[in-house]
């Protein structure tokens, strides 16, 4: 394990933060820009395994980068080495706290999924570890707020990474709470608000983990040695930081020559990612499940669906932005070379669960760029909806919700079942199936507004769907 002085808490012992974010560090690292080192916990018991795993290896282990950069393959393998103490929380609460003593310790970042960053009511028990990562963080800094005497300059910057819009402010939200809680002094409080930061920040990069096995085997045999935490990802990778630049000098990322960005308002990074990466998999995921398509990168290795997804996304997405057409653009770019990489199987079977939710978030605002300006809704994304419709066509049978694609073939829907059950029934209840059309386009309450009011929307809606009914197109 690295000698270095801890600077880093890493609570998330995942294939995510050690694609990720300990690559970053361990970039900066090798180009002699951060000295420090990380010490590694994990969020839930569960973990256990994984941290005694890393313990095992001294806290190494590999890191293969494949994919496509600039339309070549790539394939890189290095050896991070940034942990310089792996161990169990729960089987280790007081070497836990007494991270908190260490006057070197700067960073606290964190992955525990979406679940992780919530408040769930648990008592205060003094020497037994707290379940919850938000309190776990509230109790590390009470430790940290007395062994430094409330130091205005002892604070800690906390980066947590989970895909939850505002996640830093979630997180102080949270650890306020505990804080109050187990009724810690005000002063305590007040020094959280004042000198502790919670940053909110956007990541990407698709981790994919463990390789099948017969990679793992081949791999092994040509390096000469085994590693059972040794981890794919992709090229591509992303950190938004909503904080100023001057942060650099904490962890120099920038000057790493990675791509992360150190700004001020995280609201571009986000509408791009929402509106054209997971746009245009919501765009095209129904579609291509109902002509037998089954990858993302079989997708848009298609002539035909490839093409529709580009016009749709450079034609239609993108001039909907309030951004400068030339940068996202390129990211179109990115995200295209993304969707291609050779060593990414991303079904798009499970793309489309909780479709529903996922459209009125991704697409809806799109196409009610347009509808609002009293224009019709553009062809693609006309098209995309009413793929999304057919998809949804599908009749319960004992609490299943089935469709069937273009060919016959059958499929469940894996979505929210009174809306499963709502959609359902106005398939069946319909006269024809434009009636049911008009009737799903005008229930607001699957898409928060009544979209029969859209200029000519219904029309082009059951033009497309009778379209893609006749194995044609618009």
């Amino acid at each position: 394990m690295s000698g270095s002085a801890v600077n880093v808490l890493q609570i998330g012992e995942g294939n995510f933060l050690r694609g990720f974010a300990d690559w970053m560090i361990h970039s900066c690292r090798k180009q002699g820009l951060f000295a420090g080192s990380v010490a590694v916990t994990q969020p839930r018991p569960a973990g256990k395994r994984k941290i005694a795993q890393l313990a095992e290896q001294d806290g190494l282990y590999t890191l293969v980068v494949r994919g496509l950069e600039n339309g070549e393959r790539v394939e890189r393998r290095e050896m991070i080495g940034v942990f310089s103490q792996v161990f169990d929380p729960y089987e280790e609460w007081e070497r836990f706290l007494a991270l908190a003593d260490n006057p070197d310790l700067r960073l606290v970042i964190s992955n525990t999924t979406e679940a992780g960053l919530t408040y769930k009511a648990e008592p205060l028990q003094e020497g037994e570890p707290t379940q919850s990562f938000p309190g776990k963080i509230a109790r590390l800094l009470y430790r940290r707020y007395e062994a430094f005497g409330g130091a205005p300059d002892k604070g800690l910057v906390v980066l947590p990474c989970e895909l939850l819009e505002r996640n830093g402010d979630t997180l102080r939200d949270c650890v306020l709470r505990y804080a109050a809680d187990w009724r810690f002094p005000e002063a305590f409080l007040d020094w959280v608000r004042a000198h502790n930061r919670f940053l909110n920040s956007l990541v990407d990069r698709i981790v994919t983990g463990y390789p099948d096995e017969a990679q793992a085997e081949a791999w092994f045999a040509e390096w000469g040695y085994r590693d059972d935490m040794l981890t794919a990802c992709e090229p591509y990778h992303l950190w938004a930081i909503e904080a100023e630049p001057e942060l650099e000098s904490l962890l120099p990322l920038r000057a790493a020559g990675l791509n992360a960005h150190w700004v001020d308002d995280l609201t571009p990074f986000q509408l791009r990612k929402v509106r054209i990466l997971n746009g245009a998999h919501t765009l095209m995921t129904p579609l291509g499940l109902l002509h037998g398509v089954e990858h993302v990168r079989e997708l848009m290795e298609h002539r035909e669906w490839s093409a529709f997804v580009r016009r749709t996304v450079e034609e239609e997405i993108i001039p909907s932005l309030p951004y400068p057409e030339p940068d996202m653009l390129a990211y179109a770019g990115e995200v295209f070379e993304r969707y291609l990489n050779p060593f990414i199987r991303h079904r798009l079977h499970d793309i489309a669960m909780n479709s529903l939710s996922k459209a009125r978030a991704r697409l809806l605002p799109t196409m009610a760029h347009y509808a609002g300006r009293g224009e019709c809704v553009p062809d693609g994304l006309t098209r995309g909806f009413a793929g999304l419709l057919r998809y949804y066509r599908a009749e319960e049978r004992e609490g299943r919700f089935v469709g069937r694609t273009l060919s016959g073939e059958s499929y469940e829907l894996r979505d929210d079942s009174a809306l499963l059950a709502r959609i359902a029934h106005a398939w069946r209840d319909a006269r024809s199936p434009e009636a049911a059309i008009a009737a799903l386009l005008a229930d607001a309450s699957l898409w928060g507004q009544d979209l029969s009011v859209w200029p000519g929307f219904t029309e082009r809606i059951i033009r497309c769907w009778n379209a893609t009914e006749q194995g044609g197109n618009e």
